[in-house]
């Protein structure tokens, strides 16, 4: 005589339990582009979202503890001619934020303590001069202040990633007291300032 064996789990007595309306962000715009991004970027602060916007691209920045319902005249850190395809916080700093736009240009932004009171629309730092759109922006993990961006190239048909590599010096920020010479911008190893 054979008997049927539940097979045991350690999983099988264990239970979710959703989040409350006043713990998620609720009544968000989230950008429509079709697009290989995260759409939105965390730190130990703030949550930033990439939302739609006429007349270019824009994305939001919140405070972690502004839960609940956002109201749609939140303001916006807009100052791209383009959507915006991809956003990321700098890790050595909250406060500082990268974005990525289809106008070929990336902007450096800085994020005033206490979140946006007022829409933010001019950048700290823009680096302009791509030929082609910046979809995929990553700080680098140890050394301060270096930003690799990806552009893709949408006229062949396997997509090309080519890299350039950013380095802004500290006292290209307000935030920082450093002061040396203006930003630079490397490809394949030239180096050649930005105005």
């Amino acid at each position: 005589m054979s008997r049927k064996v539940v097979r045991a789990s350690k999983f099988r007595h264990v239970f979710g339990q959703g989040v409350k309306a006043d713990q998620c962000y609720d009544d968000i715009r989230i950008s429509q582009m079709t697009w290989d991004s995260n759409f939105c970027s965390v730190n130990p602060k703030f949550v930033a979202m990439i939302v739609d916007a006429s007349g270019g691209g824009a994305f939001l920045v919140l405070p972690l503890n502004k839960t609940g319902r956002i109201d749609m005249s939140q303001p916006t850190v807009c100052g791209h001619t383009g959507p915006v395809l991809d956003i990321e916080f700098c890790p050595h700093n909250d406060n500082i934020i990268a974005s990525g736009s289809e106008d070929c240009s990336v902007m450096i932004w800085e994020i005033p303590e206490g979140g946006l009171v007022t829409p933010l629309k001019d950048p700290v730092v823009k680096l302009e001069g791509h030929s082609k759109r910046v979809g995929i922006l990553s700080w680098h993990p140890t050394a301060h202040n270096v930003l690799p961006m990806f552009t893709t190239c949408p006229c062949t048909a396997v997509r090309r990633v080519r890299r350039a590599w950013a380095t802004c010096p500290r006292g290209a920020w307000r935030s920082t007291s450093v002061k040396s010479p203006g930003f630079t911008s490397s490809t394949r190893g030239s180096a050649s300032p930005l105005s």
